[in-house]
């Protein structure tokens, strides 16, 4: 599991493509993706850095947290 980038050694996050049938990691810093044997397969289109951000956008003014605080049940068990 290539948990870190070699040339960057920055963190690598998995991404699930139903085109590449698989999960492949992605280097945020490099763009690029690996599969599970540490090879790189691909780089990051545009398109696809976009299409992420858009949907990061979309959840951001959709998501509605409450601003209270959560607090923990006292007296229980």
């Amino acid at each position: 599991m290539p948990l870190y980038c070699k040339q960057c050694e920055e963190r690598r996050y998995p991404q699930y493509s139903s085109d590449d049938k698989g999960t492949l990691w992605l280097c945020n810093k490099c763009q690029n993706y690996t599969d599970a044997e540490d090879v790189i397969i691909r780089e990051q289109t545009q398109e696809e850095r976009d299409q992420i951000q858009a949907k990061a956008e979309e959840f951001e003014r959709t998501s509605k947290f409450s601003g209270e605080k959560l607090s923990r049940r006292k007296g229980v068990n």
